[in-house]
């Protein structure tokens, strides 16, 4: 069955980019704040988490591998097109002008896979990638990755896989742990050592480094690949 490995990387529009409606419905918890430095905090933590939502935030990376040849792409938005090119893994980085573009290019190689895989995509990625996609009118070639929640097929998430569908809750014997401690544990190399994270995303688009951007975004989906060949070898069909 062809497979794809996917992951997103997002970031925030700016909060100077929404109306006055937006921005007091986003940050209406402050009102009932008194104290400063409380006040402070709650509204860094608000515009944090600016990026991690489709109707305030853009994709501005999709990473994909095959996990049988590890063969793989990153489109990515960038100012510069000269960026685009295959590097030495067999990785080609394909700069998108825009947001649309970016995702027409994912749909348009999406619908020749039969299944996918993420981790953590059935929570985060794939309803982002439908919303975003909604927003901007680019036609979505696969409608059905958030069907039966208990089924691997056309979608396996790993961070439901690996927690049996959250069987222990939030602290039991399967709780849910981030990407970085499960390839830790699994002796995969995690993409955190690398020294970017996701929470860099912001900063790595003010500062225009969209090219880290991407390769941190194909460590993500490699780290997910080999997650994933494990999870076949050692425990699907557990679930």
């Amino acid at each position: 069955m062809p497979t794809l490995v996917f992951d997103i990387e997002t970031a925030s529009v700016g909060a100077d980019q929404l109306d006055e409606a937006q921005r007091r419905f986003l940050y209406r918890d402050l009102e009932s704040i008194s104290e400063p430095d409380l006040r402070e905090r709650r509204e860094a933590q608000i515009t944090r988490m600016l990026n991690l939502w489709p109707l305030t935030a853009q994709i501005v990376c999709i990473g994909m591998v095959n996990p049988e040849t590890m063969r793989g792409q990153a489109l990515y938005i960038a100012e510069d097109y000269e960026e685009s090119g295959e590097a030495a893994d067999g990785l080609e980085f394909a700069v998108c002008m825009d947001e649309a573009e970016l995702l027409q290019a994912f749909w348009e190689v999406a619908k020749h896979y039969d299944r996918v895989v993420t981790f953590n995509g059935r929570s985060f990625d794939v309803p982002f990638l439908y919303l975003r996609s909604a927003i901007l009118n680019v036609p979505i070639t696969r409608k059905n990755w958030l069907g039966y929640r208990y089924a691997t097929e056309p979608h396996c998430d790993l961070a439901e896989q690996l927690t049996f569908y959250g069987v222990s809750g939030r602290e039991g014997a399967a709780r849910k742990f981030n990407l970085d401690f499960y390839c830790k544990a699994f002796g995969i190399h995690s993409p955190k050592e690398e020294g970017v994270t996701g929470a860099d995303v912001n900063r790595l688009v003010a500062e225009k480094r969209f090219r880290e951007i991407a390769e941190y975004c194909v460590r993500d989906v490699q780290a997910t690949a080999a997650l994933y060949k494990i999870w076949q070898e050692r425990l699907a069909g557990i679930s």
